[in-house]
């Protein structure tokens, strides 16, 4: 499984850096580009340079991946410039203002809303891929008024990762609902885990993320139909407190672990479960520094559900041609090579990058691999992020208003209220 430091900090914390809104339309290009056609894409070799630009982690295979599309397209030069996570949507956007930036741009799906115009990014063009064959989250969050700008190319989300044998030990299964969490928690914690739950309230922007999947849990929603945000309703009250009842109840520990400590802590038993994604599964036999431990360790099962079910939110990596790429063809495709089910296996088997289509779940390299099922389950029930350019800051200020919360500083009500001012002050940066 690959190296989670994309799905992490350093990635989310580009979005931050932004500040949100980027403003790009019209920065740097000519009026021309908003009127990108939906051309439909032959099947004719690609030719020409291909200039993709990405984040440093699953795109570091990519080189490896493509050599059938190569092969198969002998007169196309494609050249990757890989950027470190943290510095990759500032300096895109830099160069996409100057009017320098590449052919293909990979984004995250959780927070690419600001990138979804199209003087930015090129309309997918029509038949190129099936929008079906996706995760229907992920595809739903490259799509704008109708319109789809983003391919997705990798899939995660979060589920329950616990320890196993500490629930063998405590006689408990998996936590079905809300009501079933603390509980369950407190099982693992009599079974020896000094805590149930290691949680890090510190990352703001990730505890907002939570509180999204949370308030979804309850039946809320971050927008209205019209668009406007809304976030003091009584689901996000009911998100706020089911967070907070973890720290509350002693099950977590509102100190540690910090974000990079959580696999060393589950390993060690200072906590018993995470509510994380999928590429710690791969990593914590390297942290219990015995191979095989994750295997006699180990179970995960889908989120616990609230009132309106299990549901969790859609993130990953995707795909868009830049609107003032000098190559769109055989730009769009790469991109149509990259989504083939052959090809989402061996860039899984290359990196770990869990496939953004359905279909490729069922090769034996991931059929067979017991503790990603509850990833696939919890995949089918997934949600996208608002596709606004305000939802990385209205997320960190969810995430900082949660923490009052959780700490006892402030009341659930109040904390949605605070939230809801802050967004109704920024809006959503539509036209």
């Amino acid at each position: 499984m690959s190296h989670p430091s994309r799905r992490g900090a350093l990635k989310l914390t580009a979005g931050i850096a932004l500040s949100g809104a980027l403003a790009l339309t019209g920065c740097g290009r000519g009026g021309d580009t908003a009127t990108a056609t939906t051309k439909p894409i032959d099947d004719s070799p690609a030719t020409g340079t291909v200039k993709v630009w990405a984040a440093q982690g699953d795109a570091d295979v990519l080189d490896k991946v493509i050599k059938p599309f190569k092969a198969a397209n002998p007169d196309v030069r494609v050249t990757f410039t890989l950027i470190p996570n943290g510095e990759y949507y500032t300096k895109l956007q830099s160069a996409i203002a100057a009017g320098k930036g590449p052919d293909v741009a990979q984004f995250f799906p959780e927070s690419q809303g600001q990138f979804l115009d199209p003087s930015v990014l090129r309309p997918v063009p029509d038949g190129l891929v099936d929008p079906n064959a996706f995760f229907k989250s992920l595809w739903d969050a490259g799509v704008v008024d109708d319109i789809a700008y983003a391919v997705p190319w990798y899939a995660y989300t979060y589920a329950l990762v616990y320890r196993a044998d500490l629930a063998k030990k405590a006689g408990v299964k998996a936590p079905a609902t809300w009501d079933d969490m603390v509980p369950f928690f407190k099982a693992l914690q009599r079974a020896g885990a000094r805590y149930g739950l290691g949680a890090d309230i510190g990352w703001n922007i990730f505890n907002g993320q939570d509180l999204a999947m949370y308030a979804w849990q309850a039946g809320g929603s971050l927008l209205s139909s019209s668009g406007a945000w809304t976030l003091h309703t009584p689901a996000m009250v009911d998100a706020m407190k089911y967070n907070a009842s973890f720290f509350t109840s002693k099950v977590a520990d509102t100190s540690t672990p910090t974000f990079l400590d959580s696999r060393p802590y589950f390993v060690a038993e200072k906590t018993a479960a995470m509510i994380t994604g999928p590429w710690v599964i791969g990593l914590l036999d390297a942290d219990a520094k015995e191979k095989g431990w994750t295997a006699s360790h180990v179970a995960t099962a889908p989120l616990p559900a609230g009132a309106s079910g299990s549901v969790s939110f859609s993130a990953g990596g995707s795909w868009g041609v830049l609107a003032d790429s000098g190559n769109a063809d055989a730009s769009w495709k790469l991109i149509r090579h990259l989504t083939k089910p052959d090809t989402q296996i061996a860039q899984y088997k290359a990196y770990g990058s869990l496939p953004a289509v359905v279909s490729a779940w069922n090769d034996t390299a991931i059929a067979g691999e017991p503790l990603l099922e509850a990833f696939l389950t919890q995949l089918k029930n997934t949600r996208a992020f608002p596709r606004v350019s305000t939802w990385q800051q209205v997320a960190t200020r969810l995430g900082k208003e949660m923490e009052g919360v959780a700490k006892g500083t402030q009341s659930a009500e109040q904390a949605a209220a605070n939230a809801q001012a802050y967004a109704e002050s920024l809006g959503t940066g539509s036209k």
